[in-house]
Parts: C-alpha cells; sequence; structure tokens
C-alpha cells in the first residue's frame, strides 16, 4: 500500500491534520487474507482501491474488531477466530489513533487466538480475544469506553460506519432507526439521543401515571362505596353480638333448669326401683317348696325307668327266639311240600319223555317239508355268483364315473378360484385412490406415519383435518393430473390442512416435537370456502373459450373439500390458471389479449398450460418492475405426473379386465360339464343300488336255507336225546324220597315245642311291662302339674328381674345425665353456692324457670341471630378498609402532583430538543435538496412526527413515533417517495444514502467515517458526480485556520473500481491506498517505494533524453524482470 497526493508535507505537519481519535496507522497479522500488512491512512479522504477479493474491506474489517466491535456489526460472522487466516492459530490488529492536542497516542491492539474461548454452535469467541492499550493489556470495556467516551468514535452507527455486508441495510431501516442512527451521529456524547429516550420515556411515564390516575380515582370511588357498605354491616353485627349475649344467657339457663328436671326425675325412678325390688324377693321365696316335689318326683321315676329298660331287652329276646322257631318249622315244611312234589314227578317223567319223543319227531318233519321248496344248494351258490360279479363290474364303472365327477368339480373350482382372484384384483386397480396413497406413502415414510396417525386420533381434534393434500384430490384426467402436480409445489400436495389454529398446534407439538416427522400444516379458518374473484371477467372468458379453445381454470379441472381447495388457492392460486384445449395456440394475438387488464391500463401476469400434439407446456407471464408496460414470458415443459398419475396404468387395467373376461367365460363353460357327469355318476349310482338289493336277496336266501339245515340237524338230535330218557328206571328215587320226608316231619314238630315256649315268655314280660309303664304316667302326670305352677312363678319373677334391671340400668343413666348436666351447668354457668353466690346466678334469677318459655325465647333469639350473616372480619374489615381509604386519597393527591411535574420537565427537555433537531433537519434538507439537484434528482429529508394522541384533555407529541423519512424523486412524472427498497433499484437507493451521509457530514462527530462500495450499481454520470462531491465534502478547508485538524474528519472509502479521467483524483487531501495481494506480490511491503520509483523513471527518461542508452537496472527491476 501507498499513499499518493500531489503535495508532500512533512511528517510534523502530517500529523498536525489528523483530527483527534482518526486512525493514523493500521497494523495486520494473520488477519483474513493478509499475513502482515502496515498502512498509513491520510487525514482526510483515503481511497482504498483494489480487485475483488484483494482485501479491500479487510481493512473496515480490521478497524471495527480493532476499537473493540463485535463481528455481527459487520454482518459478515457472529465469531472473531473466524476472521484468522487459514492455517494460524493467532491474529493480530494495531491501530493507533491520532491523539488530543499534547495528550498521548493510544495503540490499540486485539490478539486473537483460535484455541481459546469456547467452541459450541453458538459461541462468539469473546474469551478468544486479547486487548491491550499502549502495551498494557486491558478489558473489552476499556477499550470501549476510551474509542466511545474519550474520542467519540461510533462504530457501530450505520451513519459513520457502513460496511459492505450493511449497505443494503441502511436504506432498508425505518424512519425511527433512521432518526437514532442521526441524533447518534450528530451529538458530541450522543446526548440529542439521550434526550429522546427521557422524552419518550417522560411521555409513557405520563401515559402510565394518567392511567394510574384514572385507576386510582376508580379505586378511590370503589373504596368508598365499600366503606359505606360495610358500616351498615357493622351496625348489624352490633345488634348480633347483643343478641347472641342473650342467647348465651337463655342457654346457660336452660342447662340449670335441664339439670333440675333430671334431678327429680332420678328421684322417682329410684323409688319405683326399690318397690320392684321387694316384690322380686317375695316371688323367690315361693319357688323353694315347688321345686324339692319336682326333684323327688323325677327320681321316682328315674327308678322306674331303669325297670322298663330292662323288661323290654326281655320282651325283645322272647320275640327272637319264637320267631326263629317258627322259621325253622316253616323251612321244614317247605322242605316236606318240595320232596313231595319230586315224588309225584318222578310217576309223571317216564309219561313226559315219551311226548317230548313224539313232538321232536313232528318238528323234524316240519323242517323237512320246508326244504323241499328251496333250489338245490349248487343252485343257489350259482345265482348269488352271478350276482356278485355283475355286481363288481358296475362298481368299477361307478368309481370311473366318480372320479370323472372329482376332477370336473375340481377343474370347476380352479376355474372359480382363477376368476374371483382376477376379479378381486380387477377391483384392487379399480381402486384407483388407495393405489396412488400407497405409490405416494412408499416414497415418503413421515408423511405415512403422519398420515396413519391423524386417522388414528381423529378425536383428538376440535375439527375435521385433511390431508395430504394429494391424498385428497380427484382430477378429472390425465392432463389435469400433469397441470396440477407442475403448478403446485409437492410441499404443499404434501401439506395437512387443519380449520383452526388449535388443531395446527396440536398437530404440530404431536407430528413435529414428540415423533420428529416432517410435515406441513396449513389452516384454512373453519373450513370454509371464500368466494373466489377470477383474473377475467364472464365475458373475456367466454371470448377465450370461443374463440381460443379455453377449457377454463385449473381449479375447475379437480375435485377437492372446500378446506383443500381453499387451501390449494391461498398457497398457489390454481383459481386463477387457465388450461388451453386442442385448439389453443400461443399467439402473440392470444398473448397481449391474456396479458391486457381490463377496465385500466398497463399490463399482467398470467398463467396458462398449452397442449400440442407431442408435448404439453405452462406458459408464465411476469410484469417487469421497471417498466408496468413491458411483460416476459418463461416456457416450461410439463413432465407426467407422479403422485397425481393413476394408481394402476391403464394399459395394466385393460389387460386384468381381459384377463377377467377370459376366466369368466372359462368358468361359465365349467358349469353344464360338470353338471352332465353328476347326471352320469347318479344313473349308475341308482343300477348299483338295484343290483345291490338283488345280490342281497340272492345272499339271504342262502342264509336261509344253510339256517333251515342246521335246525334240522338239532331236531334229529334231541329226538335221539329224548327216546334215551324215555327208556330210564325210577325205583330207587322214590325210595330217596320217602326217607327225606320222615326226617323233615320230626324235625318240624320240634320247632313248634320251641316257639309255643317262647311265646309264654314273651306274653309274661309284656304284662310287667305294661305295669311299669303305667306307674311312669302318673309321676309324669303329677310331675307335670308342679312345673306347669313353677314356670308361672317364674315367669312372673323373670317378668320383676327385667323391669328391675330396665329400673336399675335406667337410673344409673339418669344420675349420670343428672352428674353430667350439673358438671356442664358448673362449667358453662357457674352461680355457685347459696352462702357464695356468682354475679351470674343473679343475672339468670330474672330469667323464667319455665322451659316451654325458656324455649320460646332461645328461638326467638337463634331466628333473629339467623337473619343477621354472621361475618366476625367485618368490623376489623372496616377498620382496614377506611385505612385503605385514606391512603388512596393520599396516594391520588401525590400522582396528580407527580403528574404535573413530569408535565412540566417534558415541556423543559421538548424546546430546547425540538429547536435542535429542527436545526439539524433543515441543514440536513437543505444539503440533502442542493446534492440531488446536481444529480439531476430531487430530494427531501424531513422530521416524521408520527400521529399525535390524546390524554386527559392534553395533546400528546407520541416520540416513540418520530422519525426522519428520506424522500426521493429520479423520475419526471412521478412524485417524491420514500426511499425504499422495495419502491427504488439498488442504484437509486446508493445515491441517495451517500447523499444523505454526505448531507449531514459536517454535523457528525465521529473522528473518522467509513463506507464500503457504496458507488457500485451506480452508471458513469451518477458514479462521477458522487465521486465528486465525496471529495468536495472530505476535503473542505479547516474550520479554523490555525487548527489544521478543524476539518470534518478522516473518510475511509472502499471500491474495487474507479472511473478512469476522474477530474477530483488530485486534490490533496486525497490519499490512494491500492491493494496488490497475490502470489507475485512483493515479498514484504517495504518494498514498495514510491519516491524510489519515481526517482528511477526520472532518470531513464533523463538517461533517454541524453542518447537513448538505457540506465543500468537496479535490484528491484531485475527482480521484477525475473519474475
Amino acid at each position: 500500500m501507498e499513499e499518493n497526493s500531489l503535495q508532500r508535507l512533512s511528517l510534523e505537519e502530517r500529523q498536525k491534520q489528523f483530527k483527534p481519535g482518526s486512525i493514523r496507522r493500521i497494523k495486520l497479522h494473520n488477519f483474513l487474507t493478509y499475513a502482515d500488512v502496515e498502512c498509513f491512512p491520510g487525514p482526510r479522504l483515503n481511497v482504498v482501491i483494489g480487485p475483488n477479493g484483494t482485501g479491500k474491506s479487510t481493512i473496515l474489517c480490521a478497524i471495527c474488531l480493532g476499537l473493540g466491535g463485535q463481528p455481527d456489526l459487520l454482518g459478515r460472522a457472529d465469531d472473531a477466530r473466524t476472521f484468522i487466516m487459514n492455517e494460524k492459530d493467532i491474529a493480530m490488529i494495531e491501530i493507533e489513533l491520532a491523539p488530543f492536542p499534547n495528550s498521548t497516542t493510544h495503540i490499540i491492539k486485539r490478539t486473537i487466538d483460535r484455541n481459546k474461548g469456547s467452541t459450541g454452535k453458538k459461541s462468539r469467541g469473546i474469551a478468544a480475544s486479547t486487548f491491550e492499550i499502549n502495551g498494557k493489556v486491558v478489558k473489552l470495556d476499556q477499550v470501549k469506553k476510551l474509542v466511545s467516551e474519550t474520542y467519540r468514535i461510533a462504530i457501530d452507527n450505520l451513519c459513520t460506519f457502513l460496511p459492505q455486508d450493511r449497505v443494503g441495510s441502511f436504506s432498508g431501516i425505518d424512519s425511527k432507526e433512521l432518526l437514532k442512527q442521526t441524533e447518534m451521529s450528530v451529538s458530541a456524547s450522543g446526548h440529542l439521543w439521550e434526550t429522546h429516550q427521557k422524552l419518550m420515556q417522560l411521555e409513557e411515564e405520563m401515559q402510565n401515571s394518567h392511567f394510574d390516575l384514572e385507576t386510582a380515582r376508580a379505586e378511590l370511588n370503589r373504596l368508598e362505596q365499600e366503606v359505606k357498605r360495610l358500616e351498615r354491616e357493622k351496625t348489624l353485627m352490633e345488634e348480633r353480638e347483643e343478641c347472641v349475649e342473650k342467647l348465651q344467657l337463655y342457654e346457660k339457663k336452660m342447662l340449670w333448669v335441664c339439670f333440675e328436671e333430671k334431678r327429680l326425675a332420678a328421684l322417682d325412678m329410684k323409688e319405683q326401683r326399690k318397690q320392684v325390688k321387694d316384690r322380686l324377693k317375695v316371688a323367690q321365696q315361693g319357688m323353694a317348696p315347688l321345686m324339692e316335689e319336682i326333684g323327688r318326683l323325677e327320681h321316682e321315676y328315674d327308678r322306674g325307668k331303669h325297670q322298663r329298660v330292662a323288661l323290654m331287652k326281655d320282651i325283645d329276646q322272647y320275640r327272637r327266639m319264637h320267631h326263629d322257631s317258627l322259621s325253622k318249622a316253616e323251612k321244614h315244611l317247605d322242605a316236606l311240600d318240595g320232596i313231595s312234589n319230586e315224588l309225584s314227578a318222578v310217576d309223571s317223567m317216564k309219561r313226559n319223555a315219551e311226548n317230548a319223543v313224539r313232538a321232536r319227531e313232528e318238528k323234524v318233519q316240519e323242517i323237512l317239508s320246508i326244504l323241499k321248496n328251496y333250489p338245490s344248494e349248487e343252485e343257489i351258490g350259482e345265482k348269488v355268483k352271478e350276482v356278485q360279479e355283475e355286481l363288481r363290474g358296475l362298481k368299477h364303472e361307478m368309481n370311473l364315473a366318480k372320479r370323472e365327477v372329482i376332477n370336473q368339480q375340481n377343474t370347476l373350482k380352479e376355474a372359480k378360484s382363477d376368476y374371483e382372484h382376477k376379479l378381486r384384483r380387477f377391483n384392487n386397480m379399480k381402486d384407483d385412490k388407495a393405489r396412488r396413497n400407497e405409490k405416494i406413502f412408499a416414497s415418503d415414510q413421515d408423511l405415512k406415519n403422519a398420515f396413519e396417525w391423524v386417522n388414528s386420533n381423529r378425536k383428538l381434534f376440535r375439527r375435521p383435518v385433511h390431508g395430504p393434500i394429494v391424498c385428497e384430490v380427484v382430477t378429472n384426467d390425465f392432463d389435469a393430473s400433469n397441470y396440477l402436480e407442475q403448478h403446485v409445489k409437492n410441499t404443499v400436495l404434501k401439506s395437512f390442512v387443519v380449520e383452526c389454529r388449535e388443531d395446527m398446534n396440536l398437530l404440530y407439538r404431536e407430528i413435529r416435537q414428540k415423533r420428529g416427522w416432517r410435515i406441513n400444516i396449513q389452516v384454512v379458518n373453519q373450513g370454509t370456502l371464500e368466494p373466489v374473484r377470477r383474473m377475467y371477467s364472464e365475458g373475456k372468458m367466454n371470448t377465450l373459450k370461443k374463440d381460443h379453445g379455453i377449457l377454463g381454470y385449473l381449479d375447475e379441472l379437480f375435485e377437492a373439500s372446500p378446506a383443500v381447495l381453499q387451501a390449494l388457492r391461498n398457497t398457489s392460486n390454481v383459481q386463477s390458471v387457465l388450461v388451453g384445449g386442442a385448439r389453443t395456440k400461443m399467439t402473440d394475438g392470444l398473448l397481449a389479449y391474456l396479458s391486457q387488464r381490463e377496465n385500466e391500463g398497463g399490463k399482467q401476469a398470467f398463467c396458462i398450460f398449452v397442449k400440442d400434439a407431442k408435448k404439453t407446456y405452462k406458459h408464465t407471464a411476469t410484469v417487469s418492475r421497471y417498466n408496468s408496460e413491458s411483460i416476459s414470458i418463461s416456457v416450461d415443459e410439463i413432465r407426467p405426473a407422479r403422485m397425481l398419475s393413476p394408481g394402476v396404468p391403464q394399459e395394466e387395467k385393460s389387460q386384468a379386465e381381459r384377463d377377467l373376461k377370459v376366466a369368466e367365460d372359462e368358468y361359465q363353460k365349467m358349469n353344464p360339464r360338470v353338471a352332465e357327469a353328476q347326471r352320469s355318476f347318479e344313473r349308475i349310482q341308482q343300477e348299483a343300488q338295484q343290483l345291490s338289493l338283488k345280490f342281497k336277496d340272492a345272499k339271504q336266501g342262502k342264509a336261509d336255507y344253510q339256517q333251515h339245515k342246521e335246525r334240522l340237524e338239532i331236531a334229529k338230535r334231541k329226538v335221539t336225546e329224548a327216546k334215551k330218557e324215555a327208556s330210564k328206571d325210577n325205583k330207587a328215587e322214590k325210595k330217596r324220597l320217602i326217607r327225606q320226608i320222615r326226617d323233615h316231619t320230626s324235625r318240624y314238630i320240634a320247632e313248634l315245642d320251641k316257639a309255643s315256649t317262647s311265646y309264654n315268655d314273651y306274653l309274661d314280660a309284656s304284662v310287667r311291662q305294661a305295669g311299669v309303664s303305667m306307674s311312669e304316667d302318673g309321676l309324669i302326670t303329677k310331675k307335670q302339674q308342679l312345673q306347669d305352677q313353677l314356670e308361672i312363678m317364674q315367669q312372673q319373677t323373670v317378668h320383676l328381674e327385667r323391669e328391675y334391671n330396665r329400673l336399675n340400668n335406667s337410673f344409673t343413666l339418669v344420675r349420670q345425665q343428672v352428674l353430667e348436666l350439673k358438671r356442664q351447668a358448673d362449667s358453662c354457668a357457674p352461680i355457685g353456692t347459696d352462702d357464695n353466690p356468682t354475679p351470674l346466678r343473679a343475672k339468670l334469677d330474672e330469667i323464667t324457670a319455665d322451659k316451654t318459655e325458656l324455649e320460646d325465647l332461645i328461638y326467638e333469639a337463634k331466628e333473629k341471630i339467623g337473619r343477621i350473616i354472621n361475618n366476625p372480619a367485618i368490623i376489623r374489615n372496616y377498620e382496614e378498609l377506611k385505612e385503605k381509604f385514606d391512603d388512596q386519597k393520599q396516594r391520588l393527591e401525590d400522582l396528580a402532583d407527580t403528574n404535573g411535574g413530569k408535565s412540566l420537565e417534558l415541556k423543559n427537555l421538548k424546546e430546547p430538543y425540538l429547536a435542535a433537531l429542527t436545526n439539524i433537519v433543515d441543514k440536513v434538507n437543505a444539503l440533502f435538496e442542493v446534492y440531488m439537484q446536481e444529480l439531476g434528482c430531487a430530494g427531501q429529508v424531513t422530521l416524521h412526527r408520527g400521529p399525535n394522541s390524546t390524554s386527559e384533555g392534553e395533546q400528546r407529541d407520541n416520540f416513540k413515533e418520530w422519525g426522519i423519512q428520506i424522500k426521493v424523486l429520479f423520475r419526471s412524472e412521478s412524485t417524491l417517495q420514500v426511499l425504499s427498497a422495495r419502491v427504488h433499484s439498488g442504484g437509486e437507493r446508493s445515491v441517495s444514502t451517500i447523499m444523505y451521509l454526505m448531507a449531514m457530514q459536517e454535523l457528525m462527530v465521529s473522528p473518522f467515517r467509513c463506507v464500503d462500495e457504496i458507488n457500485q450499481g451506480l452508471d458513469e454520470r451518477n458514479e462521477r458526480l458522487v465521486f465528486r462531491r465525496i471529495v468536495q465534502n472530505s476535503t473542505r478547508e479547516p474550520r479554523n485556520e490555525n487548527d489544521p485538524s478543524s476539518h470534518c474528519g478522516q473518510y475511509f472509502l472502499i471500491t474495487p473500481k474507479l472511473l478512469p479521467n476522474l477530474t477530483d483524483m488530485e486534490n490533496e487531501g486525497v490519499t490512494v491506498h491500492c491493494i496488490f495481494n497475490g502470489p507475485r506480490n512483493f515479498n514484504h511491503f517495504s518494498d514498495w517505494n514510491v519516491d524510489f520509483l519515481l526517482s528511477m523513471r526520472k532518470r531513464c527518461i533523463e538517461d533517454a533524453n541524453d542518447g537513448g542508452i538505457p540506465a543500468k537496472k537496479t535490484k528491484i527491476e531485475e527482480k521484477k524482470d525475473d519474475e
């Protein structure tokens, strides 16, 4: 770097021209693009020029950071460590400031260490910096104090320090912020801005004070009403307390009345208990003789009972002996009967055997006659065998028919299964929406998860939830799908639509925050479809349809719910997009017709889809920001839809439909075949059943024949046995039976004798038992009579005992009650003794002792107390509220005094502030108008006070809405407009910004100002005029001829280029710094010596004039030639 000027000053003279606080030297080490560099700015205008990327803006970055500024002021980064050169760990900035006369020169040094400070995402690297002032380590606050308070440098003010990345921000700030920046830059210690802040604070406090005053008055009125209300309640409470005192006396009197009543009842009950006790004693003495007689009778009864039991045992024994003897006699008699019958049967057995022989022979003849009716056994076997062979052949034929039926049925089942499978497949294909959803969800898992969660939790939402939109839209045809998907963004198609803000918050919280699924949400209030306003009138649209084949608007080519349709209109303007038909051709006439506004001048933007024979295109027209009559057309080719395309291609649907038809025909053909095979099988089955019956009959005939043969053999065998039985001898059997008859007869007679003896003993024992039983009956009757008498006396005794116990318990309870009533009375209403009565006794004696009258008095007192709500805190609340009322009254008076004081203070501050601010704005406006006129434009700077407000009948200035407005005019046909990025171009804003800064130049108190690339975007004429204005304002003569530093201050202009032949560059106050940075640069900045180069150039010219012999090259020239 080097400083160029037409005239050279001595070092001492040069130092005097620096305004205190301006920069005399900048030294950098490992800072961004600079490994080592040191530059010496001039005291006035410093133009830093160089190619892009060489490090011009780095000079401003170093000034900002070196003077204690933070990286965010530069708009580049948040961490100071990002300014360290790559692959280096430590960077250094050293800035030397011009001192005040006869003061110490301050050199500020900032060292940034990459390895220091925190390393988190939000770290700003503050701890990575170390500051020094004149070699002494200091804190950042000390540096800021020295910079801002001592030298009044404001690097955080855009009016004095405008880096490259914040140039666009200046024209974008609002009027209030511009006023703030202006006030801070033109007041010596920021007093103008501080006064403005104080005015805003006082105005706000006065507004709050007015509000507090009204609130205090309302509160005072409220407290006054409350005090009056509590006074009435306090009177009622005093009446209630008087009633409560009387009620307490009545209740105490009632205690003594109840005690006396209960005591008399206890004495009466004690007398009744004594009488019942005497009667009980007499009754107990009369029961003793009866109980002794009953005991004697019970003893006699027990003795007779033992005799009766013994006789009963003897009677049972004799009865058993009699019964056993008779049983044995009967057995012998039965044996005699049996033997007699056997003896009689011996004579008839021979006759029976002969009769049996004759009968069995007749049976044989009968069976022989039956067998004669059957064919021969050989014939029967042949017939059975013949039928069996025929049946076997028919069964084989039936099995073949059955297998054929089964095969046909299996074929039918396969055809039916194939038909049903293809039918289900075809039906699934017809559900195009489901297939399309599957395809969409397959490519976006988050969208699928969110869709399933919404379907499962719809009851959580207040109103219906729609979406995603791509699943809710049904297009009319494939072209509509292409148009809609091309026009609407994927993020919109995949978004969900809710009908209220609460549902949006719930869906966002559950889907995005808790589950992390990425979705978009749109809100359509209440899900209602708003009235649509079309781009073209009905008449113009009819013309487009008739003459140009326009089909209509895009939102007419699909169906969707009102909420979804409104969401698409809000985000994608589908109600304004046209769709052309087969006749639509994008001619110049159609383009002009579409872009022409109706009923007003100018052009309008539009969008239309047009389809030719091969492809489909989207034509989009936009209107120029600078010329409302100029439009530009962009044409985009439409690709086939992916998400909105049908779920199944039409060719696949058609093929599936053809396959279904073939399967259905095959299934219909198989039904007759199966029916024919079934009928054939049933015919053969019926023939087999008839033949089976025939075989069964033949087999049964053969079995009957065999059965009759077996019966014949049995009958012949029985005839032989009967003949053998008839020939037997029976004389010995008769003798044996006679001997048995004699033996059983003698035993029968002996048993009868035993039975007679035991029966006589039984009768004798029964007579004696009857006598004993009669004696027992007499004893029982007499005992029962005595027990009846005793029971009567016992009942009387029990009754007396119960009566005595009842009276005793009642007396005990009453006595306890008397004692308890006495204790309660003594405790609650002590009256003392007759000798020593209490004061209460005299009060109670004045009250009636009649219980009924006393109860009436208590009832009346309670009723009166009940009518008055008990609130013991009324009196305390009344006193507290009265105290609050007095305090509030005093507070209201204090607020009124305070408000008056603040109003006076605001008035005293406002007058000088408004005078100073108006003076500044007028000066800036005057210069700004002149500067803009030099450019052929117009400009104005005004103080915008904002709307005034009225409070308590007083006019409020509303200081917080005050601001400075920059109004400019660049075209004669327009009017003055407020400078805005929305209205003006980048060049217009740059010109306005630099002219405003130039108008403020003489008013600013900062010792230096910096502007980075402010001339970018200017045309050549304006750039020359702007540069001339910068030079003129920055190089004016000092205000004080004896003080060379009494000028407007140092100025840094950073620019990548300058126009050639600038006429103001020769001004001695201009210092040009050329940035040379790159691989072919000097090894060290000290190698750049302008004086040496000029002297070398001068010698070369002299040598050339002398003889044309070039002078000897210096080392520097040789080095450059080598390079």
